[in-house]
């Protein structure tokens, strides 16, 4: 993509200015015509020929040229949104006609400016809101959406970026604010039950909107008629200056909920449902079953009520406008009645950012993706009371490579370090509860003894006890020991699921013996289990991990990601209260043989810091069927909070070697 600079106006277009975004050499500009006249935005049909060729055209969108309209587009996010959207994403999601092609995309945050060179759909019908449309049209955009959703559905790494996660305006305290006035505006236009379901809802907005149950994905935030070309049996999609990061259902529910007329909706949202989940499938989204569609689904409806107050009494009032509003509106609630949305809404008494738990279904196994690094894990560790004896226990399910990751560790301070490790461990059948492994080399299986609740894991094998806790990072041998666990991790907290992936995080209290050689070995301390299963790339970036728990009952879970300082997943909770992390920071210092020395972990926005100091570690090396390598120290730690608190917990960092 070219590298020419903003223009702030229509005067801006020419010739010479337009020739090197296009890579067309004596380009002569034929006209500029206005097509779109937003209060935010000005979008201009300029058509142009080549020399000895025919007309073309292609569409440019600036920004306002009114100050306090560009402010808005500035203070919302707005241009960040959109220009980053065709500048990133936009070759990533946008096949199909689904997405204008993009020429240029650049902006000047300094001032607000931008501009976006795209593709002209010249031959593309816009829908009509107030119209609305038949099933036939319905459909077409639905499976548009399926399409753009697909490649960047449950992507973590976007998930993690801050301009896709920009803050909402439209909340709770502004819905409040507004309702009153609105049913007041259009008494005679509302039914009594459909503003009894805006009150019922608004009530608990801010809850509603942060109850985002995995997967998440792109969400077009205003994804209607009007921002839809139709042609050739598909739609070219615009106006992405609302995107976020959420619930991609949102974007279902509000086309379904506010194209279709109420009795087209009753009879034909199933099947067009139905017609975008096939498209998803078939474009390669897994672990995303039909039952999960259909409820949130029916949860993500809500939308329409938001994008129905707000801008009906913050926009200037025309005639037009109150005819869409009332159009969307009485669409938009009815459908909440008829799908019995308010079932799913939180309690009035909920907080906003009510922590997910998991579902205990999901304690099995769970139906693979068709990546070849598809991965279901499910995760161990304990440390005793005083520090003295670390352990460690994980298989990872690789079943589109017909293996597993077996790895279980045993760790003291100042003692070897004792790993059995085996990168190809036969798959246990899915539908095996203990997951059992039995070689040669290793007896290995887990056990639910309660869902949620507890959990029992038994081991017995050949391992390797390394004097040098980073010699596994270097392929070195270590001496032969037997070992032997029988441990059994009980659930000390709240169990945790995460709102960007499909994985939960459960602080334990661990019981049972231990054995190295002829040593027998009694283990009592906190601990930690989690399961997880999805693609997962560990080469495709650094991390940290841990889970800490402190003397006075505190339990800790943080992940950081280097490459996104603003990003953080995790919690702080005692006595059964729970707050979810919103940002995470940390550092540590690594010696040359790739161990840690030291470290320190910010959590927000709990406030609460600290020092790592760690004790003994397990470490793996990780290579890539491609080739690519990663270090894995994970490390038995002591930990000391700013605040005087102590602690122990295991830390791990995911460290990418890069090629010279």
């Amino acid at each position: 993509m070219p590298s020419q600079g903003v223009i702030k106006t229509a005067d801006g277009i020419t010739g010479e200015w337009l020739g090197p975004v296009l890579g067309v050499d004596g380009l002569e500009l034929i006209g500029v015509e206005s097509i779109g006249t937003g209060q935010m935005s000005k979008v201009y049909r300029v058509s142009y020929r080549r020399p000895g060729d025919e007309l073309e055209s292609v569409a440019i969108k600036l920004a306002a040229t009114d100050q306090n309209s560009r402010d808005v587009g500035v203070n919302l996010g707005a241009y960040l949104r959109e220009v980053t959207f065709y500048g990133e994403l936009r070759d990533r999601v946008g096949g199909d006609g689904t997405l204008a092609k993009c020429h240029l995309a650049v902006q000047d945050p300094s001032e607000g400016w931008f501009t976006l060179v795209l593709e002209d759909i010249e031959d593309g019908v816009q829908g009509d809101q107030i119209a609305g449309c038949g099933p036939d049209e319905a459909r077409i955009a639905m499976v548009a959406l399926a399409r753009i959703h697909a490649p960047v559905f449950g992507d973590l790494a976007l998930a993690a970026t801050e301009w896709l996660n920009q803050p909402n305006p439209l909340n709770q305290a502004l819905l409040t604010a507004l309702l009153p006035g609105f049913l007041e505006r259009y008494r005679d236009r509302i039914a009594p039950e459909h503003a009894e379901v805006c009150e019922r809802f608004v009530a608990v907005a801010d809850a509603w909107d942060a109850d985002r149950r995995p997967p998440l994905g792109l969400v077009h935030g205003d994804y209607r008629l009007d921002n839809m070309l139709f042609h050739d049996g598909t739609c070219t999609v615009v106006d992405w200056q609302t995107l976020g990061w959420g619930p991609a259902m949102r974007d279902a529910a509000y086309f379904l909920g506010s194209a279709l007329s109420v009795e087209d909706r009753r009879a034909h949202e199933e099947s067009l449902l139905r017609a975008y989940h096939d498209e998803l499938l078939a474009h390669g989204v897994t672990g995303f079953t039909w039952e999960q569609c259909w409820e949130e689904y029916r949860r993500q409806c809500f939308l329409l009520l938001v994008m129905t107050i707000a801008p009906a009494m913050v926009v200037e009032r025309t005639d037009r406008g109150d005819d869409m509003f009332m159009a969307v509106f009485g669409r938009a609630a009815q459908m909440a009645i008829d799908l019995n949305a308010t079932e799913l809404l939180p309690e009035p008494s909920a907080r906003a950012n009510a922590p997910l738990r998991p579902d205990p279904a999901d304690e099995g196994t769970h139906e693979p993706g068709a990546e070849e690094l598809w991965n279901e894990s499910w995760y161990f560790d304990a440390i005793s009371d005083d520090g003295e004896l670390g352990v460690y226990h994980r298989i990872g399910r690789l079943p589109n490579t017909d293996a597993c990751l077996l790895t279980t560790c045993i760790v003291r301070p100042g003692e070897p370090a004792v790993m059995l490790v085996d990168s190809s461990a036969p798959l246990p059948p899915a539908d095996d509860d203990t997951q059992a492994v039995d070689t040669e080399a290793i007896r290995a299986s887990h056990r639910r003894v309660e869902t949620l609740e507890r959990f029992r894991v038994e081991v017995e094998g050949t391992a390797a006890a390394h004097a040098d806790h980073s010699a596994p990072l270097r392929k070195q041998a270590g001496e032969p020991v037997e070992i032997a666990l029988d441990l059994t991790w009980e659930t000390d907290g709240v169990p945790y699921q995460w709102r960007l992936a499909t994985r939960y995080e459960i602080p334990c209290r661990v019981s049972g013996t231990v054995r190295v050689g002829a040593e027998e070995l009694e283990l009592s301390g906190p601990g930690q289990r989690d399961h997880s299963w999805g693609a997962r790339d560990w080469w495709a970036s650094d991390w940290m991990w841990s889970a800490l728990h402190l003397d006075d009952g505190t339990h800790t879970h943080a992940v950081s990601v280097p490459t996104h300082p603003d990003f953080g997943v995790g919690y702080l909770q005692r006595d059964g209260q729970l707050t979810e992390l919103t940002n995470v920071n940390s550092s540590e210092q690594v010696a040359q043989d790739g161990l840690m020395t030291s470290g320190r972990i910010a959590m927000s926005p709990v406030d609460i810091e600290v020092d790592l100091e760690p004790l003994a570690f397990g470490a793996i090396l990780l290579e890539a069927p491609d080739g690519r390598v990663s270090h894995f120290p994970r490390a038995m730690c002591r930990v000391r909070a700013t605040d005087g608190r102590e602690g122990l917990g295991w830390v791990e960092w995911n460290r990418n070697q890069r090629s010279a």
